[in-house]
């Protein structure tokens, strides 16, 4: 079972820096899976997917509007990290025989769909895009490293999701979000009509991780 870290508003590098450290922790067997949910500053993350095209603003206006671009090693193109948004880190060993890569993007995926679901709010695959849907506009984000375990068989994994619980999506303006142009981005607020306390979306995320990461 997974020990739980809320860490508030936290600037993108330093949990980056953590992460990685957590991973040879885990891989040392000096710590238990970690799952970390936080807020980041507005940031604009380059998977090393990414296309540069999906970037819309010159570097000095993402800087005038006080965003960072910061282009880091999970999978997946660009994506927008901002306040109101639940960012979820797990650090969890995989073992071989129990979670390829396929079955643990949809095991998140399901995660998040559990929990939304609290909110009266069907989410949706597409077969196409990894992440969680509402219809045609993407409500959470999904992008993952495997690390290779060095002290046992199988993998340990880094970044993860982003749920936009109150997020300001006019942020997603400044990029092309996972560089699909023909779906859009949408909130839990923005379909409940209402703000939403992230407190209960996170106890609610928990609690759905717990259920399918058994």
């Amino acid at each position: 079972m997974f020990e739980v870290q809320r860490l508030g508003t936290v600037a993108y590098h330093p949990t980056w820096d953590d992460q990685k450290k957590l991973v040879r922790a885990l891989d040392e067997g000096q710590i238990k899976d970690q799952l970390l949910l936080l807020e980041h500053p507005h940031t604009v993350t380059m998977g090393r997917g990414s296309h540069m095209q999906n970037l819309l603003l010159s570097t000095q206006d993402y800087q005038a509007k006080g965003i960072d671009v910061v282009e880091i090693d999970r999978g997946g193109d660009v994506t927008y990290h901002g306040p109101g948004q639940l960012v979820g880190y797990p650090i969890f060993y995989l073992e071989n025989q129990r979670h390829d890569a396929h079955s643990y993007l949809r095991d998140l995926e399901e995660a998040l769909i559990v929990a939304i679901s609290k909110f009266g709010i069907v989410g949706e695959r597409k077969k196409e895009h990894t992440g969680v849907w509402v219809n045609d506009e993407k409500v959470a984000a999904i992008g993952v490293k495997f690390h290779k375990a060095r002290k046992k068989r199988g993998y340990i994994t880094s970044h993860g999701f982003a749920l936009n619980v109150n997020t300001d999506l006019r942020y997603f303006s400044t990029i092309v979000p996972c560089g699909i142009t023909e779906y859009g981005v949408t909130s839990l607020s923005r379909i409940l009509g209402k703000e939403v306390e992230m407190d209960i979306v996170m106890e609610h995320v928990i609690d759905s991780m717990r259920k399918v990461f058994i």
